[in-house]
């Protein structure tokens, strides 16, 4: 039976929907300011910055915690003017930059969006809070090498000769290409379940292009988009197989996938791994930890994990650079 695997850790809250000992989706939530998505909020457009096709507008808005693209825009409405808006995607990391969130006007009183708890809860699949004098349930489902599939792009696949996927995150899509040995038409076909799979443990959204073996053969490529379509739920898009093997799809896209979060701040991410290895060491818990200087930083820049940590087990830690 699947259920929800909960923990509120320092820094994020993280969640694997478990079955059979095995991850099929992971999320994390960090701990910032700022309101959520699906969060309702009195907002004022402060700039129009186009047309959006069909007669509509797109405007940039403020709100108390930041700002977000508004399309399409009310009608009549003019810059300066006040509205409600409900936050409908997350701010995405690019290199360099970050696109600002996305708003659509909304009716109704403020609220703010729903946390990773609340919207795990609202599945009605059985959520398990995990703590951390417990046994590492998480961990035992393989959680550490999801999080390397995220940061590295590297995934590995069962296949009748084996096989593995490079994942690769761009501002345009993110792409998958396949790598393994002959046959070509098993080969594509294990990779299309090992891609979906992959799209929705790691909540990959938006557009996403997949580089199959060209395979011969109309009935083998038929089979490689069947397969996609019976690993991934509905609602997306994809073309089919082309003669070079190519196939892309969109999904709908409201929050950053977990390689972009986790590639955004590499040192962060290893930051809060690293605080809840230490949250989880029996004690005596030592007080003195080496890290390297990227990671050191990354803490020193959230005092408040570090204080949480040490509420949590009692000593107060000191982060040396290795």
């Amino acid at each position: 039976m699947a259920e929800w695997l909960y923990e509120a850790g320092i820094g994020e809250a993280r969640a694997a929907l478990v079955a059979d000992g095995t991850i099929l989706q992971a999320r994390i939530e960090l701990d910032r300011p700022g309101p959520r998505i699906g969060a309702i909020l009195p907002a004022r457009l402060v700039e129009i910055t186009g047309a959006i096709g069909r007669g509509g507008r797109e405007g940039r808005v403020s709100f108390d915690g930041g700002e977000a693209m508004l399309s399409p825009l009310p009608p009549g409405i003019t810059q300066g003017a006040a509205l409600t808006v409900e936050l409908i995607r997350e701010a995405i990391p690019e290199s360099g930059r970050q696109k600002l969130p996305r708003a659509a006007p909304a009716d109704g009183p403020p609220r703010d969006g729903p946390t990773l708890l609340e919207r795990l809860t609202a599945t009605g699949t059985p959520v398990r809070q995990c703590q951390a004098h417990e046994a590492d349930h998480l961990e035992s489902a393989g959680w550490s090498e999801v999080l390397e599939e995220a940061l590295t792009g590297d995934i590995t696949f069962a296949g009748p000769t084996g096989g593995a996927l490079r994942m690769s995150p761009t501002p345009a899509m993110t792409l998958f290409d396949v790598d393994g040995h002959p046959p070509l038409e098993p080969l594509a076909l294990a990779a299309a379940h090992a891609v979906a799979a992959a799209i929705v443990r790691l909540d990959i959204g938006g557009s996403i292009g997949v580089d199959f073996p060209t395979l011969q053969g109309k009935a083998a490529r038929v089979a490689v988009d069947a397969a996609i379509d019976a690993g991934l739920p509905q609602p997306f898009e994809r073309t089919a197989m082309n003669g070079f093997g190519f196939v892309q799809i969109v999904r709908r896209r409201t929050r950053v996938s977990l390689p972009e979060l986790l590639r955004a701040d590499p040192a962060a991410a290893e930051a809060r791994a690293l605080l809840r290895r230490i949250e989880r060491t029996p004690p005596p818990v030592p007080a003195v930890h080496t890290v390297p200087a990227p990671v050191q930083r990354a803490l020193h820049a959230n005092p408040h994990w570090i204080a949480e940590l040490a509420r949590r087990t009692g000593v107060a830690p000191v982060f040396e650079v290795r």
